[in-house]
């Protein structure tokens, strides 16, 4: 089999690439060929990380890098609301004062590109103004709010499906159950001829790699650094960082309806993202969970009806990467589970902020969400090109809400530079061109 433009990765950025690459070829071409643009996945669409995601859609990022590259990928998430299963209903970041000049600063920048927000001051001011959406809302600690008007949830694997129904329309091939098991390459240069796979070898001009929490696989099929070395802030360069860590997202649902959460005025509630720094205690037994900084969010379950989906901070798989199982991904990967932790942690927490939930933990379900992510040196993508003609999407797990990066990838494939992805090179490491960290307790912040 012989495909021009091979596409590794049946998710959210593969399929998003192959609909908006077959889409600018035939525009181009008038045609395309059958093969031309060609997706596998080894299992099936959206049967990994991006059809088991929350559903998260927000533009809540410290770095303007990401906060630009958001506000286009929200873009795309509007362009077709219907086909993505997307609900534009806002999110909101809820936080302390330790994160108040953060979140000025988010604030701030969304207004520069136009990306429609409020941000509220005050500790009493935040308490009013959250009572009028939810008037059992008790959270303490917090005086700032930064509401976004954009943004909201998707149902995922709906809206893959409906990502992958756009790329076949534009002429794109789909085949499933198709393993990567090696590359090969030209004898006199690094450059990849063909890929093969367990249906046997796939010849290509240009491989597109989008596989998620499975790149470390595939980076060592290709021969690339295990290694880097990162030039920091003040110049100092830290040697030999591993390029790959995995976390394990925790995420849940507790099982109370579908109209628990709605507002006071009966309408679907934006994403609520709370970050604390008070102390908080067991809602089973009183007893104190933790005395420092914590960050938990949730929204409705749309995906299967049973009430509030959401999760906390992920932890750190402490173990060598060549043992980390990524197969089979999310709920059946027990050994990396901390269930009655989690959903004691999480239950108590969103007790914290609203007296709803006060009682509900027995409610906690576990459902096949989160699971194990991939994670860069500094936790933030990479979107650049290898061994000469290999185009690497690696999305460091902030990838169900960042749609229209495979519209960007197709033009830099394409056409020229995209001045929205080249904050996210392999070459920031060595330059020292870091994105800034905020304050939260979540890794990709």
């Amino acid at each position: 089999m012989k495909s021009k433009y091979l596409i590794i990765g049946a998710g959210v950025h593969g399929l998003s690439t192959a609909w908006h690459l077959a889409e600018k070829l035939k525009n181009k071409n008038g045609s395309l060929k059958e093969d031309d643009v060609l997706v596998i996945d080894k299992t099936d669409i959206a049967a990994g990380a991006s059809g088991t995601a929350c559903g998260v859609v927000r533009n809540n990022y410290f770095q303007p890098a990401m906060r630009e590259l958001m506000a286009h990928s929200v873009k795309v998430w509007e362009s077709d609301p219907k086909t993505f299963a997307y609900d534009s209903v806002g999110f909101m970041a809820i936080s302390p004062e330790s994160m108040k000049k953060d979140m000025q600063s988010v604030y701030q920048q969304q207004k520069a590109i136009g990306y429609e927000s409020d941000f509220i001051e005050g500790e009493k001011q935040c308490t009013v103004y959250m009572k009028k959406i939810f008037s059992d809302w008790q959270a303490k600690g917090i005086t700032n709010i930064l509401h976004e008007k954009r943004g909201g949830y998707s149902k995922s694997k709906i809206a893959i499906q409906g990502v992958a129904k756009k790329a076949q329309a534009a002429g794109a091939k789909i085949i499933t159950g198709v393993e990567i098991i090696g590359f090969k390459k030209e004898s006199n240069s690094n450059a990849i001829t063909g890929a093969e796979t367990s249906k046997g070898i796939i010849e290509c001009e240009q491989v597109i790699i989008a596989v998620g929490p499975w790149i470390n696989n595939l980076w060592k099929m290709l021969e690339l650094p295990k290694k880097v070395n990162i030039k920091n802030g003040t110049g100092e360069i830290n040697k030999d960082i591993p390029m790959w860590k995995y976390w394990f997202l925790q995420e849940g649902v507790m099982k109370v309806g579908m109209d628990f959460l709605k507002t006071d005025n009966g309408d679907m509630p934006p994403l609520i993202h709370v970050d604390s720094n008070e102390p908080l205690y067991s809602d089973v037994d009183g007893s104190l969970i933790t005395d420092k900084m914590w960050g938990i969010y949730y929204k409705p379950d749309i995906v299967e009806s049973l009430g509030v989906q959401g999760g906390t901070a992920p932890y750190k798989v402490e173990k060598p990467l060549d043992q980390v199982n990524v197969d089979p991904y999310g709920i059946a990967s027990k050994e990396y589970q901390t269930d009655e932790k989690f959903a004691n942690m999480w239950a108590s927490a969103l007790a914290h902020c609203q007296k709803r939930f006060e009682g509900k933990s027995n409610l906690y379900n576990r459902v096949p969400s989160g699971g194990l992510g991939c994670f860069t040196p500094d936790n933030f993508p990479i979107f650049d090109r290898f061994c000469e003609n290999v185009y690497i999407i690696a999305d460091s797990n902030h990838g169900y809400k960042m749609l229209g990066v495979g519209k960007l990838v197709a033009e830099e494939i394409l056409e020229k530079e995209s001045e929205l992805l080249k904050p996210f090179r392999f070459t920031r490491y060595a330059n020292g061109q870091l994105h800034p960290t905020s304050h939260s307790p979540f890794p990709w912040a």
